[in-house]
């Protein structure tokens, strides 16, 4: 009797440590159910927040390099400033609309802004297409170079061609014209050489070009005419044998003296053939 009553006792120890192993193992597998459901919930939400913080990142680098030429962008990223770089060989365009300032006193600022938009949009592809770097606007002047951040051999030769798509692109514009949309005549500058480009300021960056050679070109857009490209002598020499162009003579320009200029009017022979 004593020795079953002893087994008896064996087995109801036994039955509660397995009881107590069960409820044990049950609880550890509770508590690993939580810890795994809080790490994944954990892992998701770190991972949402770093490809949140990624897609910030990139439409801010992005915003940057839509501001400011990629090269500059990644040096004002790094250093917090740019330094002022001197390029030799650089060409430089401005457009102006004719009698922009008579219609922008009269339409309406939603529309006058849609106008500008139509053509300086447009104007943006082209500097993509042949590589030019879009500098500024300042209210219907637009403003490019060709040459930089990145020299080339042929910057001259790049921007006259986009200036004769821009002539073709306003002309166009012009004949499907409609009563709902203002279309504009286009004046065009271009000047060759030397410039200084830096980033000056600490808010609202913005990345622009000094020098002479800018000067000048503003000045060969404004003794341009109606639907021509004026090009001063050292676009000339640059571009003479592959486009056609047309002396106009030795004209005053405004605090520089005379200067020779020159009509492009189009691609030369040579160009074509090619």
């Amino acid at each position: 009797v004593q020795r079953q009553e002893s087994e008896l006792q064996l087995q109801a120890v036994q039955q509660k440590r397995q009881q107590l192993t069960i409820w044990a193992v049950g609880i550890t597998a509770l508590l690993l159910t939580i810890i795994a459901f809080g790490s994944y919930k954990r892992y998701r939400f770190v991972k949402n927040t770093n490809q949140i913080i990624s897609e910030e990142r990139d439409k801010s680098d992005n915003l940057l390099q839509n501001i400011l030429p990629k090269q500059t962008a990644m040096e004002l990223k790094k250093l917090g400033r740019v330094r002022a770089q001197r390029f030799e060989q650089v060409t430089v365009m401005f457009t102006d609309f004719k009698g922009f300032t008579s219609h922008a006193e009269s339409m309406d600022p939603e529309k006058l802004v849609e106008s500008i938009d139509y053509y300086f949009s447009h104007f943006d592809t082209i500097m993509d297409k042949h590589g030019l770097e879009k500098i500024k606007t300042v209210g219907d002047a637009y403003m490019c170079a060709s040459g930089l951040p990145y020299p080339s051999e042929d910057h001259a030769h790049r921007i006259a061609e986009a200036a004769l798509e821009i002539l073709e692109f306003v002309a166009a514009a012009k004949k499907n014209d409609s009563q709902d949309n203002v279309r504009f005549d286009i004046r065009i500058g271009i000047n060759s050489g030397p410039v200084v480009a830096g980033v000056v300021g600490t808010k609202k960056f913005a990345y622009d070009i000094w020098g002479d050679t800018v000067n000048i070109a503003a000045r060969m857009e404004s003794a341009s005419e109606e639907g021509k490209i004026n090009i001063a002598e050292n676009t000339y020499e640059l571009i003479k044998n592959d486009f056609e162009c047309e002396y106009r003579g030795n004209m005053e320009v405004k605090n520089r003296g005379k200067l020779n200029m020159y009509f492009v009017l189009g691609k030369g022979a040579k160009t074509q053939s090619a």
